[in-house]
């Protein structure tokens, strides 16, 4: 009977551990976050909202007949956070327009706001949200791959991700397609 006690301590405990390493391993916390201050949020300052000749377009996939864009004068780095103003215009020219922050250090994104037509920030933040290859918003794993998180790492200047932008994507894939 004690070993069954026993036995039953345990397992509880085991797969206390167990919840524990899975929120870890997906960003949660078994605190509970909303009563917790989001630092990154409470300072981050909206930009301008984005001017027609400060837009850098980049390729994402042949398969979207979307265009989209980085407000250059947006882009900021903040240790592994890169943070921009994204511009996704449709086929018959209407405008979606977001400040964002991609984390290349656990391959996630936030939205900060939410641009409206009459060129003012409604402030949306969302979570940190795992960035997937495979969903409908490609977008974003096109900026973290191809030109702002390069290898896994932060971009180094906010020069060297206009670079990417405007070449297609960042030097470091083309020097590592060489090997």
């Amino acid at each position: 009977m004690l070993a069954r006690g026993l036995l039953a301590v345990v397992f509880a405990a085991c797969s206390s551990l167990a919840q524990a390493q899975v929120n870890i391993r997906f960003g949660e916390s078994s605190d509970d976050e909303a009563s917790k201050p989001q630092s990154d949020v409470e300072t981050v300052k909206l930009p301008a909202y984005p001017n027609e000749d400060d837009l850098v377009g980049f390729f994402v996939s042949a398969a979207n007949n979307f265009e989209f864009f980085i407000d250059a004068k947006s882009l900021s780095i903040d240790g592994s956070i890169i943070r921009y103003t994204l511009v996704a215009r449709s086929p018959q020219g209407v405008s979606n327009v977001s400040y964002e922050a991609i984390r290349c250090s656990s391959d996630e994104y936030r939205i900060y706001a939410i641009g409206h037509s009459d060129q003012t920030w409604a402030r949306r933040t969302t979570p940190w949200r795992a960035i997937t290859p495979k969903t409908v918003q490609r977008w974003r794993h096109a900026l973290l791959r191809d030109y702002f998180c390069p290898g896994g790492a932060p971009l180094l200047t906010v020069d060297g991700g206009i670079d990417a932008l405007k070449r297609g994507r960042h030097s470091l894939i083309d020097q590592s397609d060489r090997f």
